[in-house]
């Protein structure tokens, strides 16, 4: 007696001896076998789909969950073209507070606005609290007066964290904190509750299910300005108690949180969290993954590390987050302890970093089959392509940034170095992996959105970065299924649907692959559906138990269209 049986359905399972199916089992929260091995089977659900296109459950090998789930709640300032209007946000959003809540607001770009807010500025839009105000790519923030006076910025009482910048203009501090400089922020609000984190959680899970999405790697918890809480696994552990988890997520554990460690000497485990607990403890559902360390900072906010200057934003080429060394240490100690490390390194000067990084690493304590990651590899020049395929590094760069940032990136860089921005088709021709990612919040990530920047590359003002990056839906497809569980270490449990993998699968209006490529985003989730239980879609899925229609769709393979 199987759970659910699937009959009628365009299955595309991504597995190489099986691509397609009509029909597909489910057993205890496993697929048991497809098509005529399973057809005469009871089911106690039986779904006629009517030729709608099902293909494995998408993941997302980078977002901040926690940080897009709190931002639901704040300010939202992404629609603010003029800082007039960024202010009269301001001041509406505060009418509507408690007295000593803060004002905060999320999502600003000082290239649309024309410049960063100012705090004396912010004081005027709303007396008397406190306002911070992220920017858009979380590598920056801006703060009023009251907020830069808690912070002991203004009489000096703290110092700037090292890799951090106090902005300061003619008249003293503007209010613009960068990089490490937004602890001081911070140090303010943080650690929230677990209640409030298990709260964002939640929120942010209901809409990943409605996005297709049944697995994502969370990139950094537990310490420095990205993580909310010294305790931050608890709040995902919460929520998965609570019933709102059910998204499956590996979390990402930030350098600052890992300390010295002491073992014997054979052991060489140095560098770490208490226990030993490192890469790969938990279950399928929610598991700890790579330690994430800050190479550099931001493309967006022209803080990245690069070798040749922007071409804007005062011609600077960046800055690390900390000293070349430190950040060395930081990842042979983590790699030597038996970590998975995620550097993230937007410029292709912190790539050099990294890269080395990982060298030294390597020749220190071999690890053959280790995954380390590149976090963005926004900038990587043609003689470093070739050492991601030698060293076994794979980047993990964001598409949906080319169109809703492409502009900004490239006038950063100039002509000569857009063909090496977020690329794609390069490293595929190295035989190296690119799992599909968002970097939510810092830009939307419904995955089919991302699919369709893989294979369009076109920014939001109409010019296409890299075209000779472009690849095939097809290929877009398998780098938020195949791709991305390979990333996670979980391809021998999904990413394809095969026997005896996790019943995690979408079901979609079309397969990407069968619509013109400007059409790929607005493709509908039908469902979306975890350990063969209905995540989302639910109404959808009941109406399948009475519906016999049968409507079967051809894909047509890719080799035979035009390409794109």
């Amino acid at each position: 007696m199987l759970d659910l049986k699937l009959v009628n359905a365009s299955l595309f399972t991504l597995a190489e001896a099986a691509p397609t199916a009509t029909a597909m089992g489910v057993l205890n929260g496993r697929i048991v076998g497809f098509d005529e091995d399973i057809t005469a089977l009871p089911a106690r659900r039986t779904l006629d789909c009517a030729g709608a296109v099902v293909v494995p459950g998408f993941g997302d090998s980078h977002n901040h969950m926690a940080w897009f789930g709190q931002s639901l709640t704040e300010l939202d300032l992404s629609g603010c073209t003029t800082l007039d209007e960024l202010y009269a946000a301001v001041t509406e959003f505060a009418e509507g507070l408690d007295d000593d809540a803060w004002v905060v607001g999320s999502g600003y770009d000082d290239t649309v606005l024309g410049a960063h807010p100012h705090r004396n500025d912010l004081d005027a839009a709303a007396p008397g609290r406190a306002v911070w105000l992220k920017h858009r790519s979380g590598h920056m923030c801006v703060v009023n007066t009251l907020v830069l006076d808690r912070a002991g910025v203004l009489d000096r009482s703290v110092s700037t964290p090292e890799g951090g910048t106090v902005v300061v203009g003619d008249s003293g501090p503007t209010g613009l904190l960068e990089e490490q400089a937004q602890k001081l922020v911070t140090a303010l609000v943080v650690p929230y509750p677990i209640v409030d984190l298990a709260d964002a959680i939640g929120a942010a899970n209901a809409i990943y299910a409605s996005e297709g999405l049944t697995h994502v790697i969370e990139a950094g918890i537990g310490s420095g300005w990205i993580g909310r809480s010294p305790v931050e696994l608890a709040a995902y552990t919460e929520a998965r108690r609570r019933g709102t988890l059910t998204t499956r997520v590996q979390l990402m554990s930030a350098s600052d949180a890992l300390h010295p460690l002491e073992s014997a000497d054979d052991d060489g485990i140095n560098f770490g969290l208490d226990l030993g607990i490192t890469t790969g403890f938990g279950d399928d559902h929610l598991r700890l993954g790579a330690m994430k360390i800050f190479v550099d900072g931001s493309l967006i906010g022209r803080t990245a590390a690069v070798t040749e200057a922007f071409c804007d934003h005062n011609h600077s080429t960046g800055s690390f987050q900390l000293s070349i060394d430190e950040l060395t240490q930081r990842i042979i100690n983590a790699h030597v302890s038996g970590w998975t490390v995620a550097a993230h390194a937007i410029g292709d000067a912190a790539v050099d970093v990294a890269l080395d990084a990982f060298e030294v690493a390597q020749n220190e304590r071999p690890r053959k089959d280790v995954r380390h990651r590149i976090e963005h590899a926004g900038i990587v020049r043609p003689d470093q392509l070739a050492r991601f395929a030698t060293l076994n590094v794979t980047p993990v760069p964001q598409p949906h940034f080319l169109y809703e940032v492409g502009d900004t990136m490239a006038a950063a860089v100039g002509v000569d170095r857009e063909p090496w921005v977020y690329r794609h088709r390069s490293f595929l021709d190295q035989g190296v992996r690119v799992p599909g990612s968002s970097d939510r919040p810092v830009a939307s990530g419904a995955p089919l959105l991302g699919m369709q920047s893989m294979v369009l590359r076109q920014t939001s003002g109409g010019k296409v970065l890299g075209p000779e990056e472009r690849v095939d839906a097809d290929t877009a497809l398998r780098a938020y299924t195949v791709d991305t569980a390979w990333m996670a270490g979980d391809e021998a449990h999904r990413g394809t649907l095969e026997t005896g993998k996790l019943a995690d699968f979408v079901m979609l209006s079309a397969h990407p692959a069968d619509v013109a490529p400007e059409q790929i985003g607005a493709i509908t989730v039908l469902a979306t559906v975890i350990d063969g239980v209905g995540v989302f879609g639910q109404d959808y899925l009941d109406t399948l138990e009475t519906s016999p229609t049968v409507h079967s769709q051809e894909h047509v393979p890719t080799t035979q269209k035009q390409e794109v």
